[in-house]
C-alpha cells in the first residue's frame, strides 16, 4: 500500500511545483475559451471543398486529431485521418484539409510532413504556440490558430482536440456543435469539483482509482467513444505518473487480446483493467462488455469501470478523459514523482538532435 495520504493538501505543494494539477482543473476552461476563439478564425472559401481531414501531430498534440476523429466517424461524410510519423502520405493533395498540430511548433515529426505540403495544393492549418511550424505557415500565408496558454503539450488538450472539432464545423463536415461544448464546459466544472484535492478520499472516485492501480500494471479498454479517452488514459499515465499502462480497444481486442488473459498468472495477478463505458452504447458492445468481464474474473484479473457523464457524446468522451488526467496526477503523487516533467523524452530528442 503506499505511504502517501492523498487528503494531505501539503503533497500537492511539495511534488507538484509546476501545478499540473491547475491545468488539469483546467480544461473547462481550455475548451471554453478555444471554442469562443476558433468561432472567430477566418477561413479561405476554398477551404469547403475538400474530400478528406488529414492532422499531422505526435504525442499530447497528436490526441487532440484522435478524438475529433473517433468523435465524428458516425457523422462526415469525408474521412478524418491522423498522421503519427515522419513525412507526408501520398493521399495528401489539393482535396484534402491539412491541420498541422504541434504545442511547441518544433515537432521534427510533424515539421516533416508539414514543409513538404506547402508544396502542395492542400488546404493547410497550423495548431500551435510558435516555434517553427508557426513561421513557415506565416511565410506561407497558412492560416494559424495561436495557442495562447502555457503548459505542457499534454496539458492544453482543449487547444488542439476543440479547434480541430471548431474547424470541421466551420467548413460545414459536422454539424453545430455549440450547445454540446456548452455542455462539455459544465459537465467537466462538475466533474472537477468531485475529483479534486479537496475532495477527499471517501468521496473521490479518482483518489480511488490510483490507490488502486498502485503497484499494479494499468490496462484500459474502451470501445468507440471512448476508444480514444483509452489511448489518453494510457498516455497520462505513462507521461504524469511515469509509470507502465497500455490500452486496447473494442471489439477488436476481443479477437485477440482476451486469448492472453490467463498467462503468465504472475502477470495477470499484477494487472488492473480500467474499462471506460458510454451510455451511448449499443447492446452488442455492451454484451461484449460483460463477456469480457466473465473473462477477466476467471483469470483472475481485477477490474473496474468508469462511465462518461453527459447527455452528448462529446460530453461522455471529454469526462471520461478528464477522469483519466486526474486519476494519472493522483497516482504520481501516490508514487512521490512531479506529474510534470518528460525527462525521457527530453533525453531522446537530446540523443536525435546530437545526429542531424
Amino acid at each position: 500500500m503506499p505511504d502517501i495520504n492523498l487528503d494531505d493538501q501539503q503533497i500537492y505543494q511539495k511534488l507538484d511545483p509546476d501545478s499540473m494539477l491547475t491545468r488539469i482543473k483546467e480544461l473547462p476552461m481550455q475548451c471554453k475559451q478555444a471554442w469562443d476563439m476558433v468561432k472567430g478564425m477566418a477561413l479561405p472559401p476554398d477551404y469547403k471543398n475538400v474530400n478528406k481531414v488529414v492532422v499531422l501531430g505526435m504525442g499530447g498534440s497528436a490526441i487532440g486529431g484522435d478524438l475529433v476523429r473517433t468523435l465524428v466517424q458516425d457523422e462526415s461524410k469525408i474521412p478524418v485521418l491522423v498522421h503519427r510519423d515522419y513525412g507526408l502520405p501520398a493521399y495528401v493533395d489539393d482535396k484534402t484539409l491539412l491541420i498541422a498540430s504541434s504545442y511547441s511548433g518544433n515537432t521534427e515529426e510533424t515539421l516533416s510532413a508539414f514543409e513538404p505540403a506547402l508544396k502542395t495544393g492542400a488546404k493547410k492549418l497550423a495548431i500551435t504556440s510558435g516555434g517553427k511550424l508557426e513561421t513557415m505557415a506565416v511565410e506561407h500565408k497558412v492560416p494559424v490558430f495561436k495557442i495562447t496558454y502555457q503548459s505542457q503539450p499534454r496539458a492544453a488538450l482543449g487547444f488542439s482536440f476543440i479547434p480541430t472539432l471548431g474547424v470541421l464545423q466551420k467548413l460545414g463536415i459536422i454539424a453545430d456543435k455549440s450547445a454540446d461544448v456548452a455542455e462539455v464546459v459544465q459537465v467537466l466544472e462538475k466533474l472537477s469539483t468531485k475529483l479534486d484535492e479537496r475532495s477527499t478520499v471517501k468521496s473521490n472516485r479518482a483518489k480511488q482509482l490510483a490507490q488502486w492501480l498502485f503497484g499494479s500494471l494499468p490496462v484500459v479498454y474502451g470501445a468507440g467513444i471512448a476508444a480514444e479517452a483509452a489511448h489518453r488514459w494510457k498516455t497520462q499515465l505513462n507521461e504524469n505518473s511515469k509509470c507502465w499502462a497500455f490500452y486496447e480497444v473494442f471489439p477488436e481486442l476481443n479477437h485477440n487480446a482476451t486469448v492472453g488473459f490467463p498467462l503468465p498468472k504472475e502477470v495477470a495477478a499484477k494487472i488492473r483493467v480500467v474499462l471506460l463505458r458510454s451510455p451511448s452504447y449499443n447492446s452488442r458492445v455492451r454484451l461484449r462488455y460483460d463477456v469480457t468481464c466473465q473473462l477477466l474474473k476467471q483469470s483472475g484479473v481485477a477490474y473496474e469501470f468508469v462511465d462518461g457523464e453527459g447527455k452528448s457524446t462529446l460530453a461522455q468522451m471529454v469526462s471520461l478523459v478528464s477522469y483519466g488526467d486526474f486519476v494519472s496526477y493522483y497516482l504520481a503523487m501516490l508514487y512521490k514523482v512531479d506529474p510534470s516533467p518528460v525527462k525521457f523524452i527530453s533525453y531522446i530528442k537530446e540523443q536525435l538532435a546530437k545526429k542531424k
